[in-house]
């Protein structure tokens, strides 16, 4: 495995693999990697010939009172697990290797943000599609992995790509969860014990809510409402940020059920915001 720093030479190594004809698999992440990502490696394994992870924690997408400087970071046990997971390259740049003073370009997401995370973020996902243009760009990527646990990451990466004609395909990888069905995600390391006996409510509560929604007997706004109520009623220690119901991956309100629906939740602990989602079609299809 190699350990590429440089911007420069990582498009070089990139243009050339796919000079040679070989298919090139991209994970990007923001490091502190666990078992989802590594679910994610594993995917572009399967798929692709020549496969890349990039460790970059992108400061454009994080807020004025947000967690930038004290979001957890270890290199060298992301690079132990990339190691492990085998992957051709590391992609582990500096922030002025992606930024510079005199970049004139930034991008901005007109659909899709104004609800879930984005709704709270502003600004967020302008510095997610600004970043990712830069490594789709740098590590000319086939296919790129992104997990499912950040739905709404997803689907405005597909309106990036989409809206850029970038020739990529997205490979939706279904959530990595604990056993107790928790989703994994480098925050869980912020609950309390406490805290963390408790977090799995949230999947538990979003899957009886898929059941009351698959049930037909009540309308969207109705089943909202019962299953916003019945997750704050099992939470002592954590508070409900958002819990929607909404299309996907359009995100739109849901008038009359017909396709892909995403139920989607964000909860408050002490030190961590944990997020969470279904995505189902309620006709089965």
């Amino acid at each position: 495995m190699q350990v590429i720093t440089s911007s420069k030479e990582m498009q070089q190594y990139a243009l050339q693999k796919r000079a040679e004809g070989k298919s090139i698999g991209f994970v990007p992440t923001m490091g502190f990697l666990h078992e989802g990502h590594a679910g994610l490696m594993r995917e572009a394994k399967k798929t692709t010939e020549v496969n890349i992870v990039s460790v970059f924690v992108n400061p454009t997408q994080f807020g004025p009172n947000e967690d930038f400087e004290t979001y957890p970071r270890d290199f060298d046990h992301d690079l132990d697990l990339v190691k492990e997971e085998r992957m051709d390259v590391l992609f582990f740049p500096e922030v002025d290797e992606i930024y510079s003073e005199t970049d004139m370009i930034e991008l901005h997401v007109t659909n899709r943000t104004e609800v879930l995370c984005g709704s709270r973020r502003p600004g967020h996902f302008d510095g997610v599609v600004t970043v990712l243009t830069k490594l789709f760009h740098l590590t000319q990527p086939n296919v790129v992995y992104f997990g499912m646990k950040d739905a709404q990451q997803v689907a405005v990466v597909e309106g990036l790509i989409h809206t850029f004609h970038f020739p990529i395909e997205v490979k939706r990888v279904q959530t990595i969860r604990e056993e107790d069905g928790l989703a994994k995600s480098s925050r869980n390391v912020r609950l309390t014990e406490a805290e963390r006996r408790e977090a799995p409510i949230i999947y538990e509560l979003l899957r009886w809510g898929r059941t009351l929604i698959e049930s037909g007997h009540l309308s969207i706004e109705t089943a909202e409402k019962e299953i916003k109520q019945r997750l704050s009623e099992g939470l002592k220690l954590g508070k409900i940020d958002y819990l929607q119901i909404l299309s996907y991956p359009e995100l739109l309100p849901v008038h009359d059920p017909n396709g892909e629906l995403i139920l989607a939740v964000a909860v408050f602990y002490q030190n961590a915001r944990l997020i969470d989602n279904i995505i189902f079609d309620v006709k089965g299809r």
